[in-house]
């Protein structure tokens, strides 16, 4: 008896070394730097209209790093934002909640560059969340001929993602604010706009700007949240000026996927919000802080600041990621550049 539980005793040692050994290295082959980079994009950038820009950017790094660059392309913000922190991608571009969250999952991930407002410095590094209606329906959504928060209540939205900074995080914040001064809505939430029943009838998740803007243009969807950046490919200023409420923004004739069939189709702007740029991300675990320098410096180089298949001229009719009206570049930033949108949580 002794001896059989002499054997149970070394057998059952043996398999916990096996297993400590399988995970030890398991961690040091999930974390080691190898000679492929992986940039994972989120679905706003993974269209055709902007493969010129990815391959553009997928040259540099390969130039920089001598290392082959593989792109993966997504239909969802977790799975790109899940794609890093689980160490299987090296780079991201993706909004400043994306980056949060991934972040708090994984602390290796670390902002790379932002790009810059036209000055060229941080100070005006912002891009703009929307609320837009259909221009058919504006006069449902004012009072006293204004446009009014107030008359979003049972009707039905579209955001973008819980994840995204200015197609969720922003435009949710600023709805709750102004309700929450009402005593039927003292208690509203995030998760509270999240479905219908609440605030809203009903409410979707476009998965991209693009899904959330055309949700609005296709009637499943009387107010959708999205921004300016992601569909300036698609969309010219009919009428007023950019970026400002009642703003009429018409879908080009020729605008591709998902707008190819909604050519001429006019909505206007009920609510627009200033939201910091979004970054490009490295998890430093995979990426290594050499290419991780080397890619910084390089990002934020004057040659990619003229380089126009990155910086596309805004007057050039081209599609990219990023525009040059006068001196936009990539400059780098510290986490704590980002502590504005995590404050909006704790609101």
């Amino acid at each position: 008896m002794k001896k059989n539980w002499y054997l149970v005793t070394m057998f059952l040692l043996l398999v916990l070394m096996l297993i400590a050994c399988s995970e030890g290295s398991a961690g040091t082959e999930n974390t080691e730097a190898d000679d492929v980079i992986e940039i994972v994009w989120y679905p706003n950038e993974s269209g055709t209209d902007m493969k010129s820009s990815r391959d553009e950017i997928g040259r540099v790094i390969k130039e920089t790093t001598g290392k082959e660059v593989e792109h993966h392309l997504t239909t969802d913000y977790a799975i790109a934002i899940e794609t890093l922190v689980n160490n299987n991608a090296d780079l991201a571009f993706m909004g400043a909640q994306g980056y949060i969250e991934a972040n708090k999952g994984n602390d290796a991930i670390q902002p790379l560059v932002v790009p810059t407002g036209p000055s060229g410095t941080l100070d005006d590094a912002v891009y703009h969340s929307w609320l837009a209606v259909n221009v058919d329906d504006q006069e449902n959504f004012k009072a006293d001929g204004d446009f009014s928060l107030d008359t979003i209540e049972r009707k039905s939205m579209s955001f973008v993602s819980t994840s995204s900074t200015s197609g969720f995080k922003v435009p949710a914040s600023g709805i709750i604010e102004h309700f929450s001064k009402k005593e039927k809505y003292a208690d509203l939430t995030e998760e509270n706009l999240m479905e219908g029943g609440q605030l809203f009838s009903q409410v979707l998740f476009g998965n991209s700007h693009q899904g959330s803007a055309v949700n609005l243009l296709n009637g499943n969807a009387e107010v959708a949240a999205f921004c300016d950046t992601c569909v300036e490919n698609y969309v010219e200023v009919a009428e007023g000026e950019a970026n400002t409420v009642g703003a009429v923004y018409q879908v080009q004739d020729d605008a591709s996927e998902p707008f190819n069939k909604l050519g001429g189709s006019e909505f206007t702007l009920m609510s627009v919000t200033p939201v910091l740029n979004a970054p490009f991300v490295a998890n430093l675990d995979v990426l290594g802080q050499e290419d991780f320098d080397k890619l910084q410096e390089v990002f934020t180089s004057d040659e990619i600041a003229n380089n126009e298949q990155i910086f596309v001229p805004e007057d050039s009719g081209e599609s990219g990621l990023f525009f040059k009206s006068d001196k936009e570049r990539f400059a780098p930033v510290e986490d704590s550049w980002f502590d504005p949108i995590r404050k909006l949580s704790e609101q």
